[in-house]
């Protein structure tokens, strides 16, 4: 920190001067909270410094939400005993807040929601319980996480669910070591986000109904500032035919790069979404990849293998502008 002083937001050197707040989180008594919601509502509005919240390993049945008025917030897993953050709502299911009956939609279906700014996480499964859409229940997608708030890092991070496991909402994110699996569109949103190195993994599950789809970039516009990045990733998964992409909007951008991709990626690679004319707004870009799956011959035509020149923006950390605000995970 001290030699990035000129370099990083001064919000956050405020939030990381002096060392942190720690909670702890454990259902056996030994915190100061069995449940991380008691933790997060512990947390002032208003919040200007890092607090971590240690969470002990166990099993944890809430549907967490990180407001933005609370910044600065860390969970941080048991190291070797990650714990698991899970709820079971859908698109459809009918929740209750002060005894009000509500549908939570597809994002707000999520376990866990962080919609404020410098959030990080560590060591966690974050996952949603609801059963697999079988294709006839209707708004059975359920989200693992969204996350709406700018700023944030995961590190070592297993995410669990379906359809829409992960909502990469909007904000500049980034992934290091996670595993993420679902069946159809799991990376969706209109984040810009980079997802990086060997040890994330993108798990494409076989679907009830068949074939998988990894990201579903919500681009608008070819002008737009967002979209993911997959660097030094492996995608696998014993779906039969998955995309990598697909053109769920206009004009989504998706690239992936020294990625090694197995089988399970069909050849043609990635899909306009049955709109031909998205083939000339869609940015699906690859980039020195490997693995059966990732063989140029067949892709679609609308795909390109970049350039270094073209690859070069997608494959550091100024993609996200990371000297801004990144850190390396805590020590606890």
């Amino acid at each position: 920190m001290a030699v990035r002083k000129t370099s990083v937001d001064k919000e956050v050197l405020g939030a990381e001067e002096g060392p942190p707040k720690i909670v702890r989180v454990s259902q056996n008594g030994n915190g100061q909270f069995k449940s991380i919601t008691e933790a997060i509502n512990s947390i002032p509005h208003g919040n200007t410094k890092r607090i971590i919240v240690y969470i002990a390993g166990g099993t944890y049945n809430e549907k967490v939400m990180i407001n933005r008025t609370k910044p600065f917030v860390t969970l941080f897993g048991e190291p070797g005993n990650k714990p698991n953050l899970t709820y079971n709502g859908n698109a459809k299911r009918f929740g209750t807040v002060d005894s009000t009956a509500l549908q939570y939609g597809t994002v707000d279906s999520a376990s866990l929601i962080v919609e404020s700014d410098y959030f990080v996480a560590a060591n966690l499964i974050i996952s949603n319980s609801a059963p697999m859409p079988d294709g006839k229940r209707k708004g059975a997608q359920a989200v693992a996480m969204r996350i709406s708030g700018d700023k944030a890092a995961f590190y070592g991070c297993t995410f669990l669910g379906f359809q829409d496991t992960i909502c990469d909402d909007r904000g500049y994110h980034f992934f290091k070591d996670c595993t993420i699996q679902g069946t159809v569109d799991f990376i969706f949103g209109s984040g810009k986000s980079l997802y990086l190195m060997q040890n994330t993994r993108l798990n494409v599950v076989e679907s009830i109904i068949g074939g998988g789809m990894i990201a579903a970039h919500a681009g608008k516009s070819v002008t737009e500032d967002t979209g993911y990045s997959f660097v030094q990733c492996e995608v696998i998964g014993n779906a039969k035919g998955a995309f990598l992409g697909r053109a769920w909007m206009t004009s989504p951008k998706v690239v992936y790069a020294y990625t090694t991709m197995g089988t399970v990626v069909d050849p043609l690679g990635w899909s306009h979404n049955n709109h031909p004319e998205r083939a000339n707004t869609v940015y699906f870009g690859e980039y020195k990849n490997k693995g059966v799956g990732s063989d140029a011959k067949g892709r679609a035509h609308f795909t390109k293998q970049l350039s270094d020149s073209e690859a070069r923006p997608f494959i550091s950390l100024a993609y996200i502008q990371a000297s801004k605000w990144l850190l390396p995970p805590p020590k606890v």
